[in-house]
């Protein structure tokens, strides 16, 4: 929890808004939209770099939905991996860690390679992310999304009490 815990205390870090079905139906767009865009760009670190936005907005909108806004991708993807475990598997996190570390490598450094397996398996698994996201979106209940909020809300409580 020392990563969460961090993210929580970061000005653009994990905070909790208003859920909004709007807005995640707008993200979900954008991830429809950056999937669509892979196969338009002709240079291997955009299809990377919006095979990564495909994904990580599909998250967003997840998040979006349970009231959860955070602008900081590493934060994003934690939560993913703390709070939303019971819809992702160890793998699909790893893999939206994988496809952020090779569009940081690819679109930031000029002596960061991505491996051509790396570059396959998100191109491969981008599609499949996003459709899973879409379930999760339609199947999620209020229940669960409260459940879910109620875990951090007691999170950022602990955190606020221990800085007294």
């Amino acid at each position: 929890m020392a990563k969460i815990n961090w993210c929580i205390n970061q000005k653009d870090g994990i905070k909790l808004v208003e859920p909004n079905s709007n807005l995640a139906e707008a993200y979900l767009k954008k991830a429809e939209d950056s999937l669509l865009s892979i196969n338009l760009n002709q240079v291997k670190e955009w299809k990377i770099a919006t095979a990564y936005y495909a994904s990580y907005f599909s998250v967003y909108a997840i998040m979006q939905r349970m009231g959860v806004k955070c602008e900081i991708h590493p934060c994003t993807i934690e939560f993913a991996k703390v709070f939303l475990k019971e819809f992702f598997t160890n793998e699909e996190v790893e893999f939206l860690e994988d496809s952020f570390t090779a569009r940081k490598d690819s679109q930031y450094y000029i002596d960061r390679k991505v491996a051509d397996e790396t570059y396959k398996l998100i191109l491969e698994q981008t599609p499949l992310f996003f459709v899973k996201c879409k379930s999760i979106l339609s199947k999620i209940t209020e229940k669960k999304i409260n459940e879910i909020r109620e875990k951090l809300k007691q999170e950022i409580k602990e955190l606020d009490f221990n800085k007294k």
